[in-house]
């Protein structure tokens, strides 16, 4: 079944393969493992008193009286009264005239939908409505609710899953039947249609709990039978301290943390210790990570040796190589040390760049993907930074270490590693994820970085918000608004970039350029709005999380995050730390879809700037069983599984994988044929996510 192409299934034509390749699914086994983001839930009616304003509610009602029909421009409101007995409830519907000669009054139906509260009002809005009879039918079920493209519905993605289901083909279960029972595990077959398709709540919990379980645990095994696979050596590259070092230091136009002093001692003494150094920097968001790692580079080259910068995105990697030519300039060293090694570089550039590096004419090199290609050869790379580490694979990683040791007959050294990442993960779960290497943690801002201010608001506050962005524009500065989606959804009310960007533009008006931005759009697009985005040529940046991480701009002092309800904690405080950077007063607005209180979730970040902080108090806040809460980690390998609300899962996964390396390091027993293969499967799949 892995390699059926989605033509062949019944009802898919070029078209609508063509629209399911858009979200990622390939494949009918891709679709298999396309799981609901969230699941339609046909609850019980309930009457008018217990109705729940912010969530979908269900009623059954009576029609009072005639639906009436207003008109805005091209645009048209049916409203409805209703009546349960016990009072009244108004319900809207937007673009649907002809429901004013379908409900009649005197009908009872059954109605299901959004119930938001306006002017101390309750209103339920395009609700869909059912027969009595028919509701009856689907009341209790749990019908899944997939992520979209525009062209492709619910319905029809149902139709095409229950289709494939119908089909399969019970395979055995990878995982050896020991592992299952220890850790009460589903078997795969029972848990893949559970998770599609619930019968109960119970159920779906026990079909997400194996299914995340086996995210945590192949990622987890791959990872560790990969660091076996790179030939990692035990040589190692010794350097002595520098007294250009201290120059540097005491050159620099700030006095650096003591976090950060603390942090450079630990890398310092593993780069002249005598031990190849793997080590792991988080630094919250601003924290002031890229010094560090500029200062190991220095320190390299004063020994005579190679090093190595690898960022997300060109837009970040050009950044870095201005920065650290005018560090060089300015401490009277010389900036053709450094080289920029991007896709981006043309062929010719390329072969220049690669003879100099092989002739060790070039002591830095900081890039993309592109420093660990084949044609790429090091005269002496001694040591390997990576930044961002998530957005990076353990054989990026690896490959990228392996152009320092050559091959094992030469003799020659592994580099040093240092991984610098800006995602808060608990140290307790760092240490899972990263369990090879030592960790370090940044968690103060420099003294010249002012505090974020932080404000949560509804929708209400637009206008002034937008007279802000003008203010913040006419005095240099440029903005970020984020939005959830790329593109409109019927199913989902939520801004979207493609309209919002149309429409901020013309509220802003000719003087100001607004410019849309989102992961649709070929990289050399989104390259080429980010660069213009850092260069003021665009003032405000409407984007979706594509700009988490890979663009520094500290000119950008507002970001706006419309439907901040719908984005994890986590992930909303790494969008926060693209404004702050500069020495100019910095603001997020986080805009709740729906008016009302501030969400106890929300007020985290409105009253705190740390992120080490902010993960630890939602994990208390939501706790590990949140079912439906927003997914906190946003890492790439994971598609169900949150390493914050499933570190539980997490831990016995690595328990798991412990037990079963300790058993048979190699998988050679045939109880882990299966697994053997899952895993050479598994590994392929990810491609560039994470191993490749």
């Amino acid at each position: 079944m892995a390699y059926r192409r989605l033509r062949e299934l019944k009802g898919i034509g070029e078209k609508t393969e063509q629209l399911f390749e858009r979200l990622g699914v390939f494949s009918v086994d891709d679709l298999v493992h396309y799981y609901p983001r969230d699941y339609e839930i046909y609850d019980r009616p309930v009457p008018f008193g217990q109705v729940i304003p912010g969530q979908k509610n269900v009623i059954a009602a009576v029609v009072s009286k005639t639906p009436s029909v207003r008109r805005f421009g091209g645009n048209s409101i049916t409203m409805l009264q209703v009546t349960d007995g016990t009072g009244s409830l108004q319900l809207n519907w937007f673009h649907m005239p002809y429901l004013r000669t379908q409900l009649k009054p005197g009908m009872r139906k059954i109605f299901r939908g959004l119930v938001i509260e306006k002017q101390n009002r309750l209103i339920m809005e395009h609700p869909q409505i059912f027969e009595p009879e028919a509701y009856a039918g689907v009341e209790g079920q749990m019908l899944p609710v997939y992520a979209l493209t525009a062209g492709l519905s619910n319905q029809m993605l149902r139709k095409t899953v229950r289709q494939v289901l119908a089909e399969r083909v019970a395979e055995r279960d990878y995982l050896p039947e020991q592992i299952r029972q220890s850790f009460g595990l589903w078997e795969m077959n029972q848990a893949i249609p559970e998770i599609h398709f619930p019968e109960s709540r119970a159920g779906l919990l026990d079909a997400r709990h194996r299914l995340i379980f086996d995210e945590f645990f192949l990622f987890l095994l791959g990872v560790s039978m990969l660091k076996k696979n790179l030939n990692v050596q035990n040589d190692f590259f010794r350097m002595h301290t520098a007294e250009r070092i201290r120059q540097v230091i005491s050159s620099l136009p700030y006095e650096m943390t003591e976090g950060q002093k603390n942090v450079w001692q630990d890398i310092e003494r593993d780069l002249t210790g005598g031990t190849t150094m793997n080590r792991l920097v988080q630094g919250d968001v601003g924290s002031g990570k890229t010094i560090l790692a500029f200062l190991a580079m220095i320190l390299t080259m004063e020994n005579g040796l190679q090093s190595a910068l690898m960022v997300p995105t060109e837009v970040l990697a050009q950044q870095h190589y201005a920065a650290m030519r005018q560090l060089l300039q300015d401490n009277q060293m010389d900036p053709e040390c450094v080289v920029l090694l991007t896709g981006s570089c043309t062929a010719a550039e390329k072969r220049e760049i690669y003879s100099r590096i092989e002739e060790n004419r070039i002591s830095m090199i900081i890039g993309t993907h592109a420093l660990f290609q084949e044609k790429v050869t090091y005269a002496n790379l001694a040591l390997v930074i990576t930044d961002e580490q998530h957005r990076f694979g353990v054989r990026q990683r690896g490959m990228l270490s392996e152009k320092g040791a050559a091959s094992a007959d030469t003799g020659r050294p592994s580099p040093h590693v240092l991984v610098m990442s800006a995602t808060p993960i608990p140290r307790t779960l760092a240490m899972i994820l990263y369990g090879d290497l030592d960790i370090s943690a940044l968690h103060e801002l420099p003294a010249r970085r002012a505090r974020i201010k932080n404000a949560v608001v509804d929708t209400s506050y637009r206008p002034a918000a937008y007279q802000f962005f003008r203010k913040q524009i006419a005095a240099g500065h440029q903005i970020y608004v984020i939005c959830p989606m790329v593109e409109p959804n019927e199913e989902i009310q939520a801004e979207n970039v493609t309209e919002y960007s149309v429409r901020l533009q013309k509220e802003m008006g000719s003087g100001i350029k607004v410019q849309a931005l989102h992961g649709q759009m070929k990289p050399a697009v989104k390259n080429e709005i980010m660069q213009a985005f850092a260069e003021n040529k665009i003032q405000i940046l409407v984007s979706t999380t594509v700009i988490e991480v890979g663009i520094n701009v500290p000119n950008a002092t507002v970001m706006m995050i419309e439907n901040a309800e719908r984005f994890g904690l986590a992930q909303l405080h790494q969008l926060r730390g693209r404004v702050g950077r500069g020495r100019d007063q910095s603001y997020c607005i986080f805009v709740q879809g729906q008016k009302g209180p501030v969400s106890e979730r929300l007020k985290i970040l409105q009253e705190s700037n740390d992120g080490f902080h902010i993960a630890e108090e939602d994990l208390k806040l939501r706790g590990p069983g949140d079912l439906f809460g927003v997914r906190q980690s946003g890492l790439a390998f994971l598609n169900l599984a949150d390493i914050y609300r499933d570190q539980s899962i997490l831990q016995e996964a690595y328990q798991a994988v412990r037990e079963i390396l300790e058993s048979d390091p190699h998988l050679e027993k045939d109880e882990y044929l299966p697994l053997q293969l899952r895993l050479h499967s598994y590994i392929r799949q990810q491609n560039d996510d994470i191993f490749l």
